[in-house]
């Protein structure tokens, strides 16, 4: 109750804070809007996350690496050394572990005849404990098979050093699979000395799952010594390691290069082009819009026969498309639709370029006309569909 005495009254107080520094208050509410910091704040936050979260992961990863390492089963080994003879020879102990389906085993095997007397491991007892271990997805086990093999002076042969260097690339140690390399450059014995089977391992390791363009330019200075020392030991590139150079220069924007080895086969080279080499020759082509040189490679592989892929197929009408040429990015279309499917995204790069330039009508009717020809199927046809009202709307927006 107030000192009026009325009862019924409220009480209650209200308070409004006013603002202190107008100025102040704006910019701090155009620091909050802006995009520019509101992306730095999230990069922030997605890398505290990963800081925090990503090195716990790390560390319990290390700890349970040894709970998860393999048990060996002493039943399957003690019946192995008991099959062995008294007196077993390299030749004896490679039959036992060529039997064996078990690579722990097959290592234990190994080190066990290597503490026996008398003993000695020949090329094939660590040929086949590699192979067993390398099939077996034991790599780092299979670390000090090879340690204790590059250790012995004079010793190997060039099928042990490619296994090496072929389970070293598959499991990305591309460090340690030129250091097997190394030792092969050194040997004095020239059945132990590369082949063009080892640089062919190395160039596809080198070549696979690349994705950034930094990364590709990095490599492909490893590729160009690689190829260098080959041409230096008189080995004669094969179809493989000149297309691998090829698609390496394409997928690090030296095109200009890679249509130097081009030029080169079949006159510096004994190997001629084959499909795969215009396949990324054309692709690199489009990539960097020079669509002229690109169709007369594409001219030049269907004189000699060759059937181009769709890769080929989709860089030709999206790179004709993009460059204003509608109506030779369309022929290239209906040519494709002969052989390949067509993506996604080609698709959508023609319509759209229809759209762009004022043609949305002939884009719906074309449409049209490749689901009337079951060209595209359903899912798709709704997809690009939804893409050519967006994009008829924009135009008229646009116009208006």
């Amino acid at each position: 109750m107030n000192a009026g005495g009325n009862a019924n009254e409220d009480t209650t107080e209200y308070r409004t804070d006013r603002i202190v520094d107008i100025g102040l208050y704006l910019t701090r509410r155009t620091e909050i809007e802006d995009q520019q910091t509101h992306l730095q704040l999230k990069n922030d936050l997605v890398a505290h996350i990963w800081n925090k979260f990503g090195a716990y992961r790390q560390r319990v990863n290390r700890r349970l690496r040894p709970a998860r390492k393999p048990v060996l089963n002493e039943v399957k080994f003690n019946k192995a050394v008991s099959q062995l003879p008294a007196r077993f020879n390299a030749d004896d102990l490679h039959g036992a572990i060529a039997l064996e389906d078990d690579p722990l085993v097959c290592l234990e095997l190994f080190n066990w005849a290597s503490k026996q007397h008398r003993f000695k491991h020949s090329v094939n007892t660590y040929h086949i404990t590699v192979q067993k271990l390398g099939v077996g997805g034991m790599i780092e086990e299979m670390y000090d098979v090879v340690d204790q093999f590059l250790a012995l002076p004079h010793f190997g042969s060039e099928a042990l050093y490619n296994t090496i260097i072929y389970y070293y690339t598959q499991a990305r140690k591309l460090s340690r699979a030129i250091t097997v390399f190394k030792h092969m450059k050194k040997a004095k014995d020239s059945d132990c000395r590369p082949s063009m089977r080892t640089y062919n391992l190395l160039f596809a390791a080198f070549l696979s799952r690349r994705r950034d363009t930094y990364i590709n330019h990095w490599y492909m200075g490893t590729m160009e010594c690689l190829f260098k020392q080959m041409i230096n030991d008189k080995i004669e590139p094969d179809i493989f390691a000149l297309n691998s150079m090829i698609q390496g220069y394409v997928l690090s924007n030296h095109v200009n290069e890679a249509l130097r080895i081009f030029h080169q086969m079949g006159v510096v080279y004994t190997c001629v082009p084959n499909a795969l080499t215009y396949d990324y020759l054309i692709y690199g082509l489009c990539a960097q819009t020079r669509t002229k040189n690109a169709r007369e490679l594409f001219f030049q592989m269907k004189e000699k026969g060759f059937v181009a892929s769709a890769k080929t197929y989709n860089s030709l009408v999206s790179s004709l498309a993009l460059g204003g040429e509608i109506e030779e990015a369309l022929s290239y279309l209906w040519e494709m639709t002969e052989k390949h499917k067509v993506d996604l995204i080609t698709y959508k790069t023609l319509l759209d370029e229809y759209c762009r330039k004022g043609r949305a009508e002939e884009a719906f009717r074309l449409l049209k006309e490749f689901q009337e020809k079951h060209i595209v199927d359903g899912p798709t046809y709704k997809k690009l569909l939804c893409v050519l009202k967006e994009d008829f709307a924009h135009s008229r927006n646009g116009f208006q």
